[in-house]
């Protein structure tokens, strides 16, 4: 579950003021750094990287803060690729990047830039020393260089050539001792802030190495097979006759052994396949829905889960979505697939929106901290607070209070979210229960995000409320 609806903050919040800014793109005329490095180069890329994320380290999510650069820039694809790979790769390995700027020098730099230029070169280099999946794309040396270049090519920060090159080299004389001390800080260790790294522990004491270590994982590409247009089998042979390599993770789903842009993907703007995490697939099956039924999809963005209820039965289908720059893409996703569905334009908190009729199902994919899908938004865990999941725990208690009256007795109502804390999780279950005529009915609850050949999905939550007579006991 990848939506970006999961930044959402209470208006109360300071983040959110920084998370839900306008986001400032400069004019064409006016770039955000004027360079004569080749777009092919590996400096280029660090360059437009370290943009990015001092973007991030300003309160932007890392989708707004490359949508920046790009638009700026304009650069090449490869070079908008390789951009935003470094730009991943390095709010992965954050948290020790900051730790070996520490110990490499007695002074930060002052530029957010050259800081973040200075983060991207040493978690390319830091990667070498670590067990993760493609982390030799480099050479040493090279890194060093090219992030000498881009520093002495942006006239911004060119003062920090010499810095650079110092810190750069001195980490690979010195990479092993570095690393070892490094270790010792859970957020340099872990990569993740200090209080997430505890709260994490508190809440899984028995898995929560696991867990965040999944988290530090390169998400796969979970295809969802379109049943009423092809079969699982049949897809695999697709894939397998383009010679791309595939996995089944679940009952319609498909892992890509190695993740491709949307156009390389057999069917995909045929609508035989859509783009959905393996756990988020779920929902539409947990709802039970029969031919007919009057369904509500609350905070609907980005259209997957929508799109899989339309797949499975025809429906009176409404998809809630509050922002309306997000709804655009839930139409153009379900145009894609060649599916309608009554979009509305409204809040979930409130029914100024609403026509007054029942739904006999209600799906709650409600706003949450996103902390079980860190793995595809690395960002996430450095944009958010500790108080974040309480704030937020109140903000979804009440759309699932007011979804509550919207629901037909005897009808369903499915609480999903991204989160892996208990507070927006478990215990908002526990608590919507016992505030509400509600019969609780099986579901998976937490689901720890996991990797492996035969299931790998991210940290989701669900759990399934049937409305009650008022008159039952």
């Amino acid at each position: 579950m990848s939506e970006r609806k999961r930044l959402t903050l209470p208006k109360k919040s300071v983040p959110e003021a920084k998370a839900r800014k306008p986001v400032d793109r400069p004019r064409k005329s006016a770039p955000i750094f004027s360079t004569t490095l080749k777009q092919d180069s590996l400096a280029y890329a660090l360059l437009g990287a370290a943009e990015a994320v001092a973007k991030v380290q300003a309160g932007f999510s890392l989708p707004d803060a490359l949508s920046t650069v790009f638009t700026s820039l304009e650069p090449t694809p490869q070079a908008r690729g390789a951009i935003q790979d470094i730009a991943y790769r390095t709010m992965r390995q954050f948290g020790l990047a900051q730790a070996l700027t520490g110990f490499l020098t007695s002074r930060m730099p002052e530029s957010a830039r050259l800081h973040g230029l200075l983060c991207s070169a040493l978690s390319l280099l830091a990667e070498q020393e670590l067990d993760y999946p493609d982390n030799k794309r480099y050479e040493p040396f090279t890194v060093v260089d090219q992030a000498v270049s881009a520093a002495a090519s942006d006239q911004s920060i060119s003062h920090g050539k010499g810095m650079v090159n110092a810190i750069l080299r001195r980490f690979l004389r010195e990479r092993e001792a570095l690393m070892k001390k490094a270790s010792d800080l859970p957020s340099a260790r872990w990569n993740y802030p200090d209080w997430w790294v505890a709260a994490m522990k508190a809440a899984y004491p028995q898995q929560w190495q696991a867990i965040l270590e999944a988290g530090n994982q390169p998400p796969p590409l979970i295809l969802r097979v379109n049943l009423r247009k092809t079969s699982v089998a049949a897809y695999l042979e697709m894939l397998n006759n383009s010679e791309i390599g595939a996995t089944q993770v679940g009952p319609v789903a498909v892992k890509l052994e190695r993740p491709l842009p949307v156009e390389q993907i057999p069917g995909f703007w045929e609508g035989l396949v859509s783009v959905q995490d393996a756990a988020a697939q779920l929902a539409a099956a947990l709802l039970d829905i029969q031919e007919g039924m009057r369904v509500l999809d609350a905070c609907a963005a980005p259209g997957g889960k929508t799109g899989h209820i339309l797949e499975m039965a025809e429906v009176k289908l409404t998809s809630l979505e509050v922002d309306a720059s997000r709804m655009r893409r839930v139409e153009e996703n379900l145009a894609r697939m060649g599916l309608k569905s009554s979009l509305v334009v409204g809040d979930a908190v409130n029914q100024q929106w609403w026509d007054g009729e029942q739904f006999d199902r209600i799906l709650a994919d409600v706003p949450c901290t996103a902390s079980g899908v860190v793995r595809r938004h690395p960002d996430i865990r450095w944009l958010r607070r500790k108080s974040d999941a309480h704030h937020l725990a109140t903000l979804s208690s009440k759309i699932l209070d007011n979804l509550w009256q919207m629901l037909r007795p005897g009808g369903k109502l499915l609480f999903v979210t991204c989160s892996l804390w208990p507070q927006e999780s478990e215990g908002q279950a526990a608590a919507f229960a016992m505030r509400h005529q509600a019969a609780r009915l099986p579901a998976p609850g937490q689901l720890l995000p996991t990797s492996g050949r035969d299931q790998d999905h991210d940290g989701l939550f669900y759990a399934l409320f049937q409305k009650l007579p008022l008159n039952t006991p």
